[in-house]
């Protein structure tokens, strides 16, 4: 029974550790910070909005455009790495797949281009 306690002393020094060394840096910026708000703190974001107005306020709908081409891209990049990675094995089947899912973003991205989405008046 020793030595299987033994074998996860290793285990529980490593949790120990983490959970010192997290609430460390938990703790340490109340310690440490700064706080002194000034106007240019408090003042409006990048994005233009003012940071304390009612939060239920109505966003541009170009900004979820935004958001989906965004999610829409990086979800291309995701599968892009994995097909390039098995690209000797997956064979024609494989190539013509990942060129129809390409086609069909790229058809995508035409057509929010054209109906104007990407343009910011």
């Amino acid at each position: 029974m020793n030595q299987l306690l033994l074998d996860y002393l290793p285990l529980v020094v490593f949790i120990g550790v983490a959970l010192v060394l997290s609430l460390a840096l938990l703790v340490a910026p109340f310690i440490v910070a700064y706080s002194a708000p000034d106007p240019i703190k408090l003042s409006a974001y990048e994005c233009g909005f003012n940071p304390f107005d009612d939060a239920r306020m109505k966003f541009d709908v170009r900004f979820y455009l935004v958001a989906i081409l965004f999610i829409i891209f990086d979800l291309e990049v995701a599968f892009l790495f994995p097909w390039a990675v098995a690209f000797g094995k997956i064979g024609l089947y494989g190539f013509w797949s990942m060129m129809i899912f390409l086609a069909v973003l790229t058809i995508g991205f035409a057509y929010e281009w054209k109906k104007g989405a990407l343009e910011w008046d």
